[in-house]
């Protein structure tokens, strides 16, 4: 109590100073100009006494406006209850930034827990995902009959799986990872290509590409991922048949990767692309998680590209990357 008292008369010292000025002026004119001085003394006792009451009020109004924001202060981690009456513009004005501050805060709390659960539930769906060719190679190495071609299948899809956990961490900052220039797409495709030979080898899946004379505006490495990420599925979900990539012929600013794979539903096809979302023929086959198309989107949509998708049950999938800008 006394620290609050101490400190009211601190923050009120200007006040007192003033009385006291105006008193010893008034004492240096009454005696200047002959005044009855015990009346002029009587005057300034009933002012002090006056002005003592105003203060025991005012300090009575200020420990309790303390003690409130005291409390206000200890709830302040779970919200932002009712400030004290301000007293004038400054004190008014000092509660709004306070309120903004903690709306702020706020925000960013929910975006830093939302941020949070999102990257938990992605390390949980990736790292069952990395199970499966794990467990592959596990039971490949105790049956003692070691097929090198499988396990240079399961080893590459890890390898594939490593990579895309590393694109999810640097996607959040993409922004800063970015050179944008213009490059060459037959170059990006066929770098992808080569990268995906051995699964199409290894598979037996036949490739139909022929290189192409366009040239984009997009972030070289981003674009190969999500075109990996394409040809990927792709392999993963075409068991015979082919992988065609090719422009279409009525835009050259759309990129067509086709495969004659099982194919995406038509209550499956728009959400596919949702993270965590397998879809039927995902489930059935137990080989999808949700995460490459998400992924694939989601470099995509920040480089300023669509990815749109046309699909039949049984005849196979076209994923069509629109380079067209506005």
């Amino acid at each position: 109590m006394m620290k609050l008292v101490l400190s009211y008369i601190k923050e009120k010292r200007k006040n007192v100073l003033i009385f006291l000025f105006c008193a010893m002026q008034i004492k240096i004119f009454a005696f200047l100009y002959g005044l009855n001085s015990a009346d002029i003394n009587y005057a300034l006792f009933i002012c002090g006494i006056s002005v003592a009451v105003i203060a025991v009020i005012d300090l009575i109004k200020y420990i309790e406006k303390y003690k409130k924001l005291a409390y206000l202060k200890r709830q302040l981690e779970y919200e932002l209850g009712e400030f004290p009456e301000a007293k004038g513009l400054l004190e008014n004005t000092y509660q709004e930034m306070v309120s903004e501050l903690y709306i702020s805060r706020k925000n960013l709390v929910s975006s830093m827990d939302i941020s949070a659960k999102e990257a938990e539930e992605y390390y949980m769906l990736w790292a069952h995902q990395i199970k499966t060719p794990i467990s592959a190679m596990h039971l490949l190495l105790q049956s003692g009959e070691v097929d090198c071609k499988i396990l240079s299948i399961e080893l590459f899809k890890i390898e594939q799986y490593v990579e895309m956990v590393l694109h999810y961490l640097r996607e959040k900052q993409m922004s800063q990872d970015m050179v944008l220039n213009y490059y060459s797409l037959s170059e990006v495709i066929k770098t992808a290509i080569k990268k995906y030979s051995k699964l199409f080898i290894l598979q037996k899946i036949k490739l139909n590409f022929e290189s192409m004379e366009v040239i984009v505006l997009t972030d070289e490495k981003w674009l190969l991922f999500a075109v990996e990420q394409i040809i990927s599925n792709a392999l993963k979900y075409t068991k015979a048949g082919s992988v065609s990539i090719y422009i279409d012929k009525t835009n050259e600013n759309l990129l067509v990767i086709e495969d004659t794979g099982i194919g995406i539903s038509a209550e499956d096809l728009p959400r596919v692309v949702e993270k965590g979302f397998t879809g039927y023929n995902g489930r059935s086959n137990h080989k999808s998680t949700g995460l490459g198309l998400y992924l694939t989107k989601e470099v995509l949509n920040k480089l300023g590209h669509r990815l749109l998708l046309e699909s039949q049950v049984g005849k196979g999938t076209k994923v069509i990357i629109d380079f067209n800008r506005e």
